[in-house]
């Protein structure tokens, strides 16, 4: 020991700093190669998770005379005194997210079965939801398909015809049809009678999404303003609406106005 402290003595200072700096480079080199691919992989993730984005979800609240909408058992009444049951309400939503760009969603929203939609958004700062109650003539052009798109959803008509956008059937003393039926489908994507609808919703209070985020926003659908809204529609006058043309135009008109937002959690 006291030989290798001699031998140490009369090695020179700058020899000595030379080696203990190579050692320590050496270890951070050592240890870099031996993390990098953890800290790579480390960085993938965080990227992946950045594109795909936060989710929100979209809860849709369907509502008649204040109350809300159950089906079979619940009679509602219209601003023209008409008195009506609900069997079935369901509608698309397409290209539904926090900017105007064409998000390429489609969801099937169903009172019955289905009543919230998951988006995913970039981390920022937004003040509107938009989406369309319909989808594409391009969706429509390519036939039956699966998924929210499946034909046994009952929501399609034929490939000439497309897509039915939105589905109301009941039952109203007030109807002129047999049995006292109500089938409002409209539909139509071939111009003049493109009803597919542009919604833009303000947001109670701008939201900031980031990663850490779990937001949930409420939409309310008040079915009273689709009997009058820009238009009215009467049960009495019109119990049966099954093809694009004129009225589909003018249910389709009173969509946007059924539509806002309640909350934000």
């Amino acid at each position: 020991m006291i030989r290798l402290r001699k031998i140490l003595f009369k090695i020179p200072a700058t020899v000595l700093r030379s080696s203990i700096v190579a050692s320590q480079s050496f270890h951070r080199h050592t240890i870099g190669q031996h993390y990098r691919p953890i800290l790579s992989g480390i960085l993938v993730l965080l990227a992946f998770s950045v594109s795909r984005g936060q989710e929100v979800v979209i809860k849709f609240h369907h509502t008649a005379n204040g109350k809300r909408l159950v089906l079979q058992d619940s009679t509602y009444s219209n601003a023209f005194n008409e008195p009506y049951q609900l069997t079935r309400l369901k509608y698309y939503i397409s290209d539904i997210g926090f900017t105007q760009s064409p998000q390429k969603n489609v969801e099937l929203i169903d009172v019955a079965t289905n009543d919230s939609v998951i988006i995913k958004a970039k981390a920022g700062n937004y003040a509107k939801l938009y989406f369309t109650l319909g989808i594409d003539s391009a969706l429509n052009c390519s036939g039956a398909q699966a998924g929210a798109l499946d034909p046994l959803n009952g929501m399609f008509w034929t490939w000439n015809s497309g897509y039915i956008f939105f589905k109301l059937e009941g039952y109203s003393t007030a109807s002129t049809a047999d049995l006292n039926r109500i089938e409002h489908h409209v539909g139509g994507y071939r111009y003049p009678n493109n009803v597919a609808k542009n919604i833009a919703l303000n947001l109670p209070q701008a939201i900031q999404l980031n990663a850490t985020d779990k937001k949930i926003i409420h939409v309310q659908l008040n079915l009273d303003k689709y009997w009058q809204g820009i238009h009215s529609i009467k049960i009495a006058e019109q119990p049966l609406l099954m093809t694009p043309g004129g009225l589909a135009l003018k249910a389709a008109d009173n969509f946007a106005g059924m539509f806002s937002i309640t909350s934000i959690q």
